[in-house]
């Protein structure tokens, strides 16, 4: 490991928006935030673009950045102390792991921003658009919470919306060209490091918002989808 990621690695350590692997943090979030504000989450964050973003456009909610990539974690932390956005953390960890450090309820909404496609079929359980991630979320998202996808995969945006209409989510809004908009929605001009690669790239940008059904999600290997008889990406 470069020297560089050993210093930001023992830096995080001393960062007070920085939890790494915490325990007891279910349901006092709003106490490590000193208020009571909705509680957003950026997954898979890399360097906290959209994390910090947020945090500047809406004051009045919590937004925590979640990755366990601590080198990347690194750099948005390191802005929201230095623009002091006290309503900026990040919380080092696996995904997976969620239930750990959240009570139910207690999300307002999700941010994936960018994550790995995972275009590979024998993969296809890691995106986190997958009903495996998906059923994970449902129960710690307060009701009528949103669940927000921006890529530059066409496959992960057609597969999210293949697992939408399969297991009954609400659209709330769905772009397929974000830069074909006459006018840009204010959240959606934060651009992440991974968008600017992509853009200069020529690639188009999607964003689709979901809710998820009010009733519990089956369990997710009971879910049939059509691109499960199908590779995407091509063969293992």
């Amino acid at each position: 490991m470069g020297q560089k990621k050993l210093q930001r690695f023992a830096e995080i350590e001393t960062f007070p928006n920085v939890l790494i692997y915490p325990e007891g943090m279910q349901g006092k979030w709003h106490e490590f935030f000193h208020n009571n504000n909705p509680v957003v989450l950026e997954l898979a964050c890399g360097k906290g673009d959209y994390t910090v973003g947020m945090a500047r456009i809406f004051p009045d909610k919590n937004v925590i950045g979640v990755d366990l990539k601590g080198n990347r974690i690194w750099r948005g932390a390191k802005t929201a102390l230095d623009d002091k956005l006290n309503n900026a953390a990040f919380l080092r960890t696996q995904i997976d792991k969620l239930t750990n450090y959240f009570n139910p309820g207690e999300v307002s909404e999700i941010w994936i921003t960018f994550p790995d496609p995972f275009l590979r079929q024998s993969k296809s359980k890691k995106r986190l658009t997958h009903p495996r991630f998906l059923q994970l979320y449902q129960p710690l998202l307060a009701p009528g919470a949103t669940i927000n996808l921006k890529t530059d995969s066409a496959e992960l945006y057609a597969f999210t919306k293949e697992v939408i209409e399969v297991i009954g989510c609400e659209v709330v809004e769905d772009i397929a060209d974000v830069y074909a908009m006459a006018e840009i929605p204010t959240l959606l001009r934060i651009q992440t490091h991974y968008e600017k690669m992509h853009l200069a790239d020529g690639r188009t940008i999607r964003y689709i918002k979901f809710k998820l059904p009010e009733a519990p999600l089956p369990h997710w290997r009971t879910i049939k989808l059509p691109s499960d008889e199908a590779t995407v990406g091509g063969e293992d």
